[in-house]
């Protein structure tokens, strides 16, 4: 909405003006937005220091064209390696590989080569990101736009090569913790 004329005028609430107090605290809303399941990926990219680290904040966004994206809070390596390379990859963790996820999860974690010697992986074959072996699907992505988000940047990548790994479940990520599908639960 446009308004002309508004000198003087107080600007509209934001939402954080209009939630009753305390409920807008970073715990609360982290207790709140963990009542959402989601999967566990590892973000990476290449270069000369390559870098990762587990996200939960991964969508697809269109087919047609074929976006992801993925939220990166500001301060995180990997915000300026996705930056700096221009490209990016995601592997989809599976139900074992919880101690993939804790491993780029960990802050005293080696970096560069040797943040990957714990887990196996390979170059992606178009970017050189790495990419986890044993994931339920790996997607290597150009950068295609980065829109401002709070505390994070909302990376848009455009997918370049995708693949699939061997069947089986999810791991998730609910209530702050890593979970696994019950066997029998999924078709």
């Amino acid at each position: 909405m446009s308004v002309i004329g508004t000198a003087g005028l107080d600007p509209e609430p934001t939402l954080r003006d209009r939630l009753p107090s305390g409920l807008h605290a970073p715990a609360d809303l982290r207790s709140c937005f963990g009542m959402f399941a989601t999967g566990i990926t590892v973000v990476s990219a290449g270069g000369p220091n390559p870098c990762g680290m587990t996200a939960n904040s991964f969508t697809s966004v269109s087919l047609d064209p074929p976006l992801v994206l993925v939220c990166i809070v500001h301060d995180a390596a990997m915000h300026k390696a996705i930056l700096g390379e221009g490209s990016f990859a995601i592997s989809v963790l599976a139900a074992h590989q919880e101690p993939v996820a804790r491993h780029f999860a960990n802050r005293d974690r080696p970096r560069g080569e040797r943040e990957f010697e714990a887990v196996r992986w390979q170059p992606g074959p178009v970017t050189g990101a790495p990419v986890v072996a044993d994931t339920l699907a790996w997607i290597e992505c150009g950068l295609a736009a980065v829109y401002d988000g709070g505390d994070h940047s909302i990376f848009v990548g455009s997918v370049l090569d995708m693949g699939k790994g061997g069947a089986g479940d999810a791991l998730l990520f609910f209530r702050g913790g890593y979970h696994r599908l019950e066997p029998g639960t999924s078709k």
